[in-house]
């Protein structure tokens, strides 16, 4: 079984980059894609053989995620419950034997202007992550905007203070793994260095000065599951580069 989560930074721009050959040669069973940046009834392309659930902004040509799946789910429900709908930035597939949740957690922004929202965000996530988990075990994917550790960001002492790598969204995470999940990633990688995402400023990715801030995280009793998983940086068609996950 494999699961490819990935933000396009723009689905339509990402479609002429390459973004089809991608998908059609990963053949992924599960494709989460964060940052869509339109509406469903904007789209001229289709994936036969997959189910496609869209969870878009309201606010056009921002945020948004988008699920494919070769097997329909018993349930698909958008938001964390009645909190956070606005902005497309969850959904939450059921299978009989798991939940899978993609995730397009909020940019604290320059001077951390959104901090306080995106504490309020992490805190509403996690409840809802650990409610979903005391029912089935839990596969959540996306771009989490944050880099967990130091190992995570290139040059961690320089952006202590800037979003994405602050004290507060560092522990709202370990929080997160506390209550029972696995950075899948890491868990097997526990000293490699590989990052998710890089500045479109100062050739970042060329000189590879960039962030882990996409995961999969999955619940602990899913561990022994846990086939492999992927950071894809030389695939090409965003700032971002997919992140994948085989279970057994």
């Amino acid at each position: 079984m494999r699961l490819v989560s990935w933000n396009v930074n723009g689905l339509r721009a990402a479609m002429s980059k390459g973004f089809r050959n991608y998908f059609e040669s990963i053949d992924a069973d599960i494709f989460a894609i964060q940052e869509t940046k339109m509406q469903e009834d904007q789209k001229d392309f289709c994936f036969p053989g997959y189910h496609e659930y869209w969870n878009s902004a309201v606010k056009k040509g921002y945020s948004g995620t988008l699920v494919y799946t070769k097997s329909e789910p018993l349930s698909v429900a958008f938001g964390i419950e009645d909190k956070h709908g606005d902005e497309g930035r969850v959904m939450t597939l059921e299978y009989p034997d798991l939940y899978f949740v993609t995730a397009y957690v909020p940019n604290s922004q320059p001077e951390l202007a959104r901090l306080p929202y995106r504490m309020e965000f992490d805190d509403d996530f996690r409840y809802y992550l650990i409610a979903l988990d005391k029912k089935k075990p839990v596969i959540m994917c996306g771009d989490l905007n944050v880099a967990h550790e130091p190992i995570d960001i290139k040059n961690a002492k320089a952006n202590e203070r800037n979003a994405g790598f602050t004290i507060e969204e560092r522990t709202k995470f370990s929080q997160l793994l506390a209550s029972g999940f696995t950075d899948s990633f890491r868990y097997l990688y526990p000293n490699t260095v590989k990052y998710t995402w890089w500045s479109y400023m100062f050739n970042s990715r060329a000189n590879n000065v960039g962030w882990r801030i996409d995961y999969f995280v999955i619940s602990d009793r899913l561990r022994p599951r846990l086939g492999d998983s992927l950071i894809q940086p030389e695939v090409m068609g965003s700032d971002h580069c997919p992140v994948v996950i085989d279970l057994k």
